[in-house]
C-alpha cells in the first residue's frame, strides 16, 4: 500500500516539475489524468486513503491558479521560491531605509514596487523599454493605487483622533439622510 501510495504522489510530482516543458494547459491534462488515478485507487490503499483524500482536498484548493506559472515565463513555481523573491525585495527595502517592519510605501504601492524590484533584478531597461504601451492599464494601476493610498491616510487619521473621525462620519451621514 505505502508503495502504491508514494508512486502516486511521484508521479504528481513528476508531472508538476514539467521536465518536458510543456504548456500550462498539458501540464493540467496530465495531472489531472494523475489525479484521476488516485481517486480509482483510493480504496485500495487502506490507512493511506485518508492522505491521498487530503492531497485531492489541497489540490482542490490550489487549482485555479496552479498552473499559471508554466504559462507566464519567470513567475516562480513554489512557495519557496516565490518566498524567496519577496523576500528579496523586503531585504532591499530594508536596507535602503533601515526600518525592520512593513514600509508604509511598500504596503501602499506594493505592486508596482515589487514588480519593479524584481524586474530590475533579471534585467536591465532601455528608455525605450519603459515608455508606457497601455494608458489604459497604467490609469487602472494609477486609480488602485491612489485608493489604497486614500484607505491607508483614513487609516491614520481614525488612529490619530478616533473620536473626531466618527463625528465626521456622521456629519457626513446625517447630511446624506436629510437630503435624501
Amino acid at each position: 500500500m505505502l508503495e502504491k501510495a508514494y508512486a502516486l504522489v511521484h508521479q504528481a510530482t513528476h508531472v508538476l516539475a514539467n521536465h518536458e516543458e510543456g504548456s500550462g494547459q498539458a501540464v493540467r491534462k496530465r495531472y489531472q489524468a494523475v489525479l484521476q488515478a488516485m481517486r480509482e485507487q483510493q480504496t485500495s490503499l487502506g490507512s493511506l486513503s485518508d492522505a491521498i483524500s487530503t492531497f485531492l482536498k489541497v489540490t482542490r484548493s490550489y487549482w485555479p491558479g496552479l498552473f499559471q506559472c508554466y504559462d507566464v515565463a519567470d513567475l516562480p513555481r513554489t512557495d519557496n521560491e516565490l518566498e524567496q523573491c519577496i523576500g528579496s525585495v523586503r531585504y532591499g527595502e530594508r536596507r535602503a531605509s533601515g526600518r525592520r517592519g512593513a514600509i508604509a510605501g511598500l504596503v501602499v504601492r506594493g505592486p508596482v514596487r515589487v514588480l519593479t524590484a524584481l524586474a530590475l533584478r533579471r534585467q536591465c531597461f532601455l528608455p525605450r523599454a519603459l515608455s508606457l504601451s497601455d494608458p489604459e492599464a497604467w490609469y487602472t494601476m494609477r486609480e488602485h493605487l491612489t485608493s489604497r493610498q486614500e484607505a491607508r491616510r483614513k487609516q491614520l487619521r481614525f488612529r490619530k483622533d478616533p473620536m473626531a473621525y466618527l463625528a465626521a462620519l456622521e456629519e457626513i451621514l446625517s447630511r446624506k439622510e436629510q437630503s435624501g
